[in-house]
């Protein structure tokens, strides 16, 4: 406790020393939050009876609870007045039915819980993004004040406690204090064993080499596995939010593995992590130095002119500006995109929206200008709190409750190395995109001095969105399906953003839906649709066949007239952001 003590002692002065000239405007509310709940609390108290009329409500669900509660003490059986919902694990233990306590908390919080979203979303005359954001803000709030997350109202933590002597507790505090030190008097959670992975070594390790480098990229061409390859390369770019590995995370849920197994030849754009020194690169410049050079370098590498790309995330926002750009200049080195889970129309952004609007860009336009950059940890913490159940509290209950160390999990450490964004390039990808939605109007974006209209497009197009995606919306990317003048095949795969692609046949998990029309509307789409049990990658491959250009000897690295730089995954992805 002694040891406790001088190190918490040790953070908070140093957290404090921090802070000294950290008193600008927006510190006090940099989310904007207190604003929306400003004019949300003043339209509520203009019809006091319709509140009288939701306490009322809520007070005879206690009624009702205690009665039921009543007749449990007194032995006999009783329907619960409320349930969680299936899934929801924070409720797993089976105290938390078996005990007539626990039960009687658990259901107390879910009515409460029910009590202030319910009456919180029927507030009338807010505007829309007031409304969301006061509606995310209220779940934050309801999220973290479950009584799974304190040591007296968990029947798994109370447990743990007596039969440990307080051990667990005393354990959890080193791992907080240890959390706050690694953050910088930040709580920067550890979600996994940061030990038991490294890249290069058991976790992005298909085989292949650096073949081309430049101020924001390194290129790495895969070894091939078959003897004969498509003669048309594949280049996939990914978002530069988060590193190239998430699709070669180990050989058994690595779609870059199972690519080049297909006899692809597999090329993949491994982002730099960006400091200081390169705050002035611009989204143009991902453009330039990104995809279009990394297409001079593909042909340079196979002698092949023409090129399949995929684009995930913000770098199939990228591809989709690219083509727009190309089809402008007559570029037709592109013969098919494909794009994971990417947005082009921000109308409905989904949960992030929540985070965009003029004082919260400001201030972080303010933080950016005077680092150069955004720290990735910013990004991870928002993209945590979209689902903060799972991302968050999970983690404080396993970690600083139960004094527990979390279990190795290859996806999570992929999660926790975030990355860098360059000011002048996020600043413009937030403005232009979510916060005035440009990109989908024709001519409201230039990159180098051309007018870009993604309607223009007429590339072949496979389109691989994800029914749970909290990121983005598989409604919302389904609106590209009536922008490209292509020909586009829109797939939605079970599971959410991440799992939802990283989806692997050997799994059998999820599933997906196709269709052969493409409606106005996403409900006409899936209400049409069919389903398919397993990964949606075969049926990518299937498409993809076509574009493929024929069979020729599997190329090595280095063959080409590109020599080779490093092994793979090479250096860039090694560089951490502390």
């Amino acid at each position: 406790m002694a040891k406790i003590a001088q190190q918490s002692q040790r953070i908070v002065t140093e957290f404090l020393s921090r802070q000294s000239g950290n008193t600008g405007v927006g510190m006090a509310d940099p989310l904007n939050v207190g604003a929306a709940f400003m004019e949300m609390t003043a339209k509520m108290m203009t019809d006091p009876a319709k509140l009288l009329q939701a306490q009322m409500s809520l007070w005879q669900d206690y009624m009702t609870l205690w009665q039921s509660a009543t007749l449990r003490f007194l032995g006999q059986e009783s329907d619960p007045v409320i349930e969680s919902q299936q899934g929801d694990r924070r409720f797993k233990d089976s105290a938390w039915e078996e005990n007539y306590v626990f039960d009687f908390i658990k259901q107390s919080y879910l009515l409460s819980a029910r009590w202030i979203q319910s009456t919180v979303n029927a507030v009338d005359g807010l505007d829309a993004k007031t409304a969301k954001k006061v509606d995310f803000y209220t779940r934050q709030f309801v999220d973290a004040m479950a009584p799974s997350n304190f040591v007296m109202t968990n029947p798994e933590v109370l447990k743990a406690t007596l039969d440990s002597g307080g051990d667990n507790l005393i354990k959890g505090l080193e791992n907080v204090l240890k959390d706050l030190e690694r953050g910088k008097g930040k709580l920067h959670i550890k979600m996994t064993d940061y030990d038991a992975f490294k890249v290069g070594e058991n976790i992005a390790t298909t085989p292949g080499k650096v073949v081309y480098q430049n101020d924001l990229l390194q290129l790495i061409q895969y070894t091939p596995t078959t003897e004969d390859v498509y003669k048309r390369p594949l280049l996939i770019v990914p978002p530069w939010i988060n590193k190239f590995y998430i699709l070669d995370l180990r050989d058994k849920n690595s779609f870059i593995k199972w690519a080049v197994a297909q006899g692809i030849s597999v090329f993949v754009i491994s982002w730099v992590n960006p400091d200081e020194r390169l705050a002035q690169k611009s989204f143009e410049d991902y453009m330039v130095e990104g995809i279009l050079a990394a297409l001079d370098a593909v042909e340079k590498a196979t002698g092949e002119k023409d090129c399949n790309v995929i684009g995930y995330c913000l770098g199939g926002t990228l591809l989709a500006s690219t083509l727009a750009y190309m089809t402008v200049k007559k570029d037709e080195r592109v013969v098919s995109s494909t794009f994971f889970t990417t947005m082009t129309d921000f109308a409905e952004a989904g949960e992030l929206s929540v985070f965009i609007d003029e004082e919260q860009l400001a201030a972080l336009e303010d933080r950016m200008n005077k680092q150069g950059y955004l720290d990735g940890t910013a990004m991870a913490t928002t993209f945590n709190m979209l689902r903060a159940n799972d991302l968050i509290w999970s983690f404080v209950v396993n970690n600083y409750l139960l004094g527990k160390e979390p279990f190795p999990f290859d996806l999570l450490y992929w999660n926790s190395d975030s990355t860098r964004m360059p000011a002048a390039m996020h600043s413009f990808y937030l403005r232009k995109m979510y916060q005035e939605n440009k990109l989908v109007q024709p001519g409201g974006i230039n990159l180098k001095g051309v007018p870009i209209d993604l309607r223009k497009i007429k590339t072949p197009t496979f389109i691989l969105s994800t029914r749970e995606d909290h990121i983005a919306p598989w409604k919302s990317t389904y609106a590209a399906t009536q922008i490209y003048r292509g020909p586009v095949n829109f797939c939605l795969s079970g599971s959410g953003h991440i799992a939802g692609v990283v989806n692997p046949p050997a799994s059998g998990k999820y599933g997906y839906w196709t269709n052969d029309k493409n409606p106005p509307t996403p409900d006409q789409w899936l209400e049409s649709a069919k389903h398919h049990e397993g990964s949606w990658w075969p049926e990518w491959a299937k498409w993809l066949d076509q574009y493929g250009n024929g069979k020729v000897k599997a190329r090595v690295p280095g063959s080409g007239k590109l020599k080779v730089i490093e092994d793979a995954p090479g250096s860039y992805v090694k560089v951490k952001i502390s």
